[in-house]
């Protein structure tokens, strides 16, 4: 580009991202806009999504676990959540293009959804290992109609995936929205996702009042990669001082293995994705590569909101290992008849770690189903005797 073609693109971009930053809470509350959002998770999404004692689960650790079902929402997690409120957003941005980026799938699957519902273009960047490991996932994305374009560079997983999908949006800022799918990236996106997100537990207070004559549990527990259904869950009770917030991340093959996502134990601040928080890297600030078995939690930093709560002390941080989420899915499958996603089952693996007794209230979020996993789950019993 010639020096005035940069100029004025650059002019573009700021202006575009000025309107985005500048209106997005006036629209969200908006009494038209409150009014088709909640009609849309109440009558398309199936909300509230049910809390359920898992009363088997609950014996075994001597204390009632409530499960928040956002498995049971239309499209199998909480990510519908969002992009129904983002996909509202960009319509009255004025944009008619979405991108998303997805590691798992399920985000990819609630954008491309939202935009069938809607009748947008829709493109979703995906890691190339991602599109390997969650093939179902892939195939519900394209029959919706997106194009699902794969990230080959770096670790093939959801962080080049969310490189690819800001290049896009940088070079299309007058007609893209880009619907991200965690806490995480550029300002407003780590708010205002975790504003669309905090439904959960906005459900989870008047629910368990219903249930116990108490509208706070003792401990909120949820998985931790960029973190969106985290923030959500603990969203209503950040300043509810007796709640216990703990937040699960993937620590793969062990913390200090070399193949972990752990951020909080293994980070140190920077900036990733537009946005500064705890990220793993080296010394020289080049980003470390992550593992997980969960292609959601894949991810080598967390959102700003998950490293103010550690910096604080408000949250605790716990981590469960590959081998320990497997277990403990098949822990809930055969307890209660979940089978849960690989991502919520990290979540459910902290509960090994945790003192318990009878007088606690225990809220877990189950973020999603376990239907992507199924190839996963498949290996492990073809592997071993479960």
């Amino acid at each position: 580009m010639e020096n005035l073609e940069v100029h004025s693109f650059l002019k573009c971009c700021t202006r575009m991202w000025k309107k985005l930053r500048t209106r997005y809470l006036e629209i969200m509350h908006e009494p038209a806009f409150q009014n088709e959002f909640q009609s849309l998770l109440r009558d398309y999404v199936g909300r509230p999504s049910p809390l359920y004692l898992a009363k088997r689960l609950s014996a075994m650790y001597n204390t009632p676990i409530y499960l928040k079902r956002e498995d049971l929402n239309h499209t199998g997690a909480h990510k519908i959540n969002n992009t129904i409120g983002q996909i509202l957003l960009a319509q009255r941005l004025g944009k008619h293009r979405i991108i998303a980026e997805t590691g798992a799938g399920q985000h990819g699957v609630a954008t491309a959804t939202v935009c069938a519902l809607k009748g947008i273009e829709c493109i979703v960047y995906m890691g190339e290992k991602d599109i390997e490991r969650q093939a179902p996932n892939v195939a519900r994305m394209k029959m919706l109609g997106a194009k699902v374009v794969p990230a080959t560079s770096g670790s093939k997983t959801l962080k080049d995936a969310t490189n690819e999908a800001i290049r896009d949006w940088i070079n299309n800022p007058v007609d893209t929205h880009y619907i991200i799918g965690s806490v995480v990236g550029p300002h407003p996106y780590p708010d205002m996702v975790a504003r669309f997100q905090s439904v959960i537990s906005e459900e989870i207070r008047w629910q368990l009042k219903e249930k116990t004559g108490s509208e706070l549990p003792t401990h909120v527990i949820a998985c931790v990669g960029g973190g969106s259904n985290a923030a959500g869950t603990f969203y209503h009770f950040l300043d509810e001082g007796s709640v216990e917030l703990i937040a699960v991340e993937a620590a793969g093959h062990g913390v200090n293995s070399g193949m972990s996502a752990a951020t909080t134990q293994l980070g140190k601040p920077g900036v990733l994705h537009g946005s500064r928080s705890y990220v793993m890297q080296t010394e020289d600030g080049q980003v470390v590569e992550p593992h997980s078995i969960s292609a959601g939690l894949d991810y080598p930093g967390i959102g700003p909101l998950h490293a103010h709560l550690f910096d604080s002390g408000r949250g605790t941080f716990l981590s469960a290992t590959d081998e320990e989420a497997v277990k403990a899915a098949f822990l809930l499958t055969r307890l209660e008849g979940i089978i849960p996603a690989l991502e919520s089952a990290h979540a459910l693996a902290a509960l090994e770690q945790l003192q318990l007794n009878e007088k606690d209230t225990v809220v877990l979020c189950l973020s999603g189903r376990g239907d992507k996993d199924m190839g996963t789950y498949m290996k492990v019993m073809e592997e071993q005797t479960i």
